[in-house]
C-alpha cells in the first residue's frame, strides 16, 4: 500500500501509487516415453497385488479348518463324555453286583476292590472329559464370539469312502497346480525377478516427453507500457543417460537378483513341502476310511467278548477283573470308533486345503450331514 504523509504535507501522485500488479501461471507435463526400470517396478507391483488377493483366500481356507477342527473338537469330546457317562454307569452296577454277590460269600474281598477301582477310574475319566468339553466350547466360543449350548452331531449314515480321486498322484498333481502357497510363491518369485530386472534397468537410458505452457503478466510504471504479458510454450524429447553413480546402481543390482535366487529357492521348498503334505494327508484319508471300518467291527467283537466274560463270571470261569476289562474294552473302542469318524472328516478337508480346492462350499455340504 501507500504510505501516509504527515500532517500538512501533500504528496505529488505518481503512477505507481496503487503499487505494483503482476500475474501469472504455468503447466508442465512430463511423460515417460522410455523407462524400463519404472515398467518392470509396475509390473512387481501388480504382482504383489494377485499375492494378497490370494493371500486373503489363502487366510478363508485356514478359517475353515480352524472353525471345523474347534467344532468337531466339541463333538469328540461330547461323544467321548457319553461313553464315559455310560462306562460309569455301567461299572457302578458291576460294583454293586459284586458286592451284593460278595455279602452272600460268592465272590472274595478283592473283587469288590477292583469293582471300586474301576468305578473310580470311570468317574475320573467323565471328569477329566467334562473339562475337556467346557474348555473346547471355550475356544470355539472364541473364534464365533458367541455360546454354543447346543451343537449338532455327525449323522451316523454319513458316509465314510475314499476320497475322488484315489490315485495319490493325482492330488499331488492337482496340488501342485491349485495350492495356494505355491501360486504366492510363484508370483513372489515372478514379481523379484522383475525387481531385479528393473535394478539392472536403472542403468539405461530414458527418454521423456516434456510439455511447457507459461503465461506472465508483469506492471511497470516507469516503463513506456506499464502493462506487459508474455506466453511460452514448449514440448522437447529428453534422452537422459546415467554415467556413474558411485557404484550404487550395480550393489543395487546384485542385492535384487540374489533376492530373486533366494525367492526361486522358497519356491522350490513350497512345492516340496506341499508334495509332502498332500501325500500324507491323501494316506490319512485312506487309513482312516479303513480305520473306520475295523473300529466298527472292534465294537461288535468286544461287545461279544463282554457278554462272554459276564457269562463266565456267573459260572464260575472267570472272574471281576475278566469283566471290568471287556466292559472298559468295549467303551474304548467306542470312543476310537466315534473319534475316528470325527478324524475323516477332518483329514478330508485337509487333504482339500493341501490341493488348494477347499472352498466355503465343502462346508455346506458337510452341514447337510450335520444333525440336531
Amino acid at each position: 500500500g501507500v504510505a501516509s504523509a504527515p500532517a500538512g504535507v501533500r504528496l505529488q501522485e505518481h503512477s505507481f501509487g496503487a503499487g505494483f500488479n503482476s500475474k501469472g501461471y504455468g503447466l508442465n507435463l512430463r511423460q515417460a516415453v522410455l523407462n524400463f526400470q519404472a515398467w518392470y517396478a509396475f509390473q512387481a507391483a501388480r504382482k504383489g497385488d494377485q499375492q494378497a488377493a490370494l493371500t486373503l483366500a489363502q487366510s478363508e481356507q485356514a478359517l475353515i479348518i480352524k472353525v471345523a477342527t474347534a467344532y468337531f473338537n466339541v463333538l469328540r469330546s461330547q461323544a467321548n463324555l457319553a461313553s464315559f457317562a455310560a462306562e460309569e454307569a455301567a461299572a457302578k452296577q458291576v460294583l454293586d453286583q459284586t458286592q451284593q454277590r460278595f455279602e452272600v460269600g460268592l465272590v472274595a474281598i478283592t473283587d469288590v476292590y477292583d469293582s471300586q477301582a474301576n468305578a473310580d477310574l470311570a468317574s475320573v475319566n467323565l471328569l477329566v472329559e467334562e473339562n475337556n468339553l467346557n474348555q473346547r466350547l471355550e475356544a470355539l466360543e472364541a473364534i464365533t464370539g458367541q455360546q454354543h449350548l447346543e451343537l449338532a452331531a455327525l449323522s451316523e449314515n454319513f458316509p465314510i469312502v475314499s476320497v475322488d480321486p484315489a490315485n495319490m498322484a493325482e492330488w499331488v498333481t492337482l496340488a501342485q497346480n491349485n495350492n495356494l502357497a505355491i501360486k504366492i510363491a510363484e508370483l513372489d518369485l515372478a514379481a523379484r525377478e522383475d525387481d531385479a530386472k528393473a535394478a539392472k534397468s536403472a542403468m539405461y537410458p530414458t527418454v521423456d516427453l516434456s510439455m511447457n505452457y507459461n503465461w506472465n503478466q508483469s506492471a511497470n510504471p516507469f516503463s513506456f507500457f506499464p502493462s506487459l504479458a508474455s506466453e511460452r510454450s514448449s514440448v522437447a524429447l529428453n534422452f537422459t543417460m546415467p554415467l556413474f553413480a558411485g557404484g550404487l546402481n550395480r550393489s543395487r543390482m546384485h542385492q535384487a537378483y540374489y533376492t530373486r535366487d533366494a525367492s526361486e529357492e522358497a519356491l522350490l521348498r513350497s512345492r516340496r513341502d506341499n508334495t509332502q503334505s498332500t501325500r500324507n494327508a491323501w494316506r490319512s484319508v485312506e487309513t482312516d476310511v479303513k480305520a473306520v471300518q475295523a473300529r466298527a467291527q472292534a465294537i461288535v467283537s468286544a461287545q461279544s467278548s463282554l457278554e462272554a466274560t459276564t457269562v463266565g463270571a456267573e459260572v464260575g470261569t472267570r472272574n471281576i477283573v475278566d469283566v471290568v476289562l471287556s466292559q472298559r474294552l468295549l467303551f474304548q473302542t467306542q470312543r476310537d470308533h466315534a473319534n475316528a469318524r470325527f478324524t475323516y472328516v477332518m483329514d478330508t478337508l485337509t487333504l482339500k486345503q493341501a490341493a488348494g480346492v477347499l472352498s466355503p462350499q465343502d462346508v455346506q455340504d458337510l452341514n447337510q450331514w450335520l444333525q440336531e
